[in-house]
């Protein structure tokens, strides 16, 4: 179908939010392997603060979500984005200040972990902000190609920060890298202050947990496909090392390479078919792939398992938050998509001690089919999701 001169603007504008995305996610994706290498080596602290460091970044966007919600529905995406965008700055200043040399060694985590708490809120404001203005741009009826884009540019940052992030530290020091980090965001903010807002109808409100009550079949399903996806990003290269195959590095390669090309290729299939059938379909792929993983006997077939993860993995999130956009008003569509990324958040937060735990006593193939059950159990919230959908289709017609 050929877009409308209205609909062209508008998807001018999301390509816009899009980028400002991917250059806020780098003060993110920059800083997370240099953070525990700053507390160590730097303030000489153990590795337990340091992964403290990098962890309550995590558990602060987890936090906030809600809070993110509020301020998109109430008083406007725009707002909501460019406020965080802003506070991603200013986390990345305070770090940056952590690391002057004449602070005792005490004041400079505590200024470090006051710097990763108001990123993790920073990151609520953003991604709900930008979600829901550019839902608010684009139509409901394209929220899966907004989510999809969303996606590109968080993992796009993901996949080019981190080795930038470390090249910095190398030649820049911690200082430098957090100035990059104070930089970027600016320039993110600087890309779509002039985009037009777009407010949410005012409404009835309700409570968060009624909200969550809509939508937790959703939101389960994209917790329980974070799973095999964090899963594979922490223990892959442990568990090519631990059996001697070659090619370790190439397994998150080969993950990247699947995520990428599926969301290039199917981005608009939430929209065209609806969401949940592209989820069922997608955590199917996924549980095939991490089963892969679990039994593969040499690196070709593990290497494929990764390479089917990523193509599962890559439109669940986006074909769900499509289908949380239908389910709620308007007016509530900030705190839903709010609540929908949290159960993301979590499964990231927590996979990676809990299969840690499993991996110490049964190896790091344990890890895969942890993925695999959870990835069946997500395929079973997304089939209860779509007759869900069905039902109330029908009741409405």
């Amino acid at each position: 179908m050929t877009e409308t001169p209205g609909e062209d603007v508008a998807l001018r504008h999301l390509v816009r939010l899009t980028a400002a995305l991917f250059l806020s996610y780098l003060a993110v994706a920059m800083a997370l392997p240099a953070i525990p290498v700053y507390v160590t080596h730097r303030l000489h602290l153990g590795n337990a603060l340091g992964g403290l460091a990098v962890g309550i970044a995590f558990l602060s966007t987890i936090l906030t979500r809600n809070h993110a919600g509020n301020l998109a529905d109430q008083v406007s995406s725009k707002i909501c984005m460019l406020r965080g965008l802003k506070l991603y700055s200013l986390a990345s200043l305070i770090c940056l200040v952590s690391a002057w040399a004449a602070l005792p060694q005490p004041a400079s985590y505590a200024l470090l972990i006051v710097g990763r708490l108001l990123l993790g809120l920073g990151e609520s404001q953003v991604l709900v902000g930008m979600i829901s203005w550019g839902v608010g741009l684009m139509g409901t009826h394209r929220s899966g190609k907004v989510i999809a884009l969303v996606g590109a540019g968080m993992y796009g940052a993901f996949a080019a920060g981190g080795p930038v992030g470390l090249l910095l530290l190398r030649y820049s020091g911690f200082a430098g890298l957090m100035l990059a980090c104070t930089v970027v965001p600016l320039l993110g903010w600087w890309m779509v202050h002039g985009v037009p807002e777009v407010r949410s109808p005012t409404g009835k409100r309700e409570s968060f947990w009624r909200i969550l009550a809509r939508i937790w079949r959703p939101g389960a399903a994209v917790g329980l496909q974070g799973v095999g996806f964090a899963g594979l990003g922490a223990f892959i290269s442990l568990y090519f090392s631990s059996r001697g195959w070659p090619l370790a590095g190439f397994g998150l390669t080969c993950f990247g390479v699947g995520f990428v090309l599926v969301r290039l290729v199917c981005g608009h299939l939430p929209d065209r078919i609806g969401g949940t059938p592209v989820a069922i379909v997608s955590l199917m792929v996924e549980a095939c792939g991490q089963y892969l993983l679990w039994i593969a006997p040499g690196p070709s077939l593990a290497l494929v398992g990764a390479l089917l993860t990523g193509l599962g993995c890559s439109m669940v999130f986006p074909s769900m938050g499509s289908e949380v956009v239908k389910r709620v008003p308007p007016q509530l569509r900030g705190t839903a998509l709010g609540g929908f990324a949290a159960f993301q958040d979590l499964a990231y937060g927590a996979t990676g001690p809990i299969a840690g735990l499993f991996a110490d006593h049964y190896g790091y193939s344990v890890v895969f089919l942890i993925g695999g059950l959870a990835a069946v159990l997500g395929l079973g919230m997304a089939i209860a999701a779509h007759r869900e959908g069905r039902v109330r289709a029908n009741s409405q017609g």
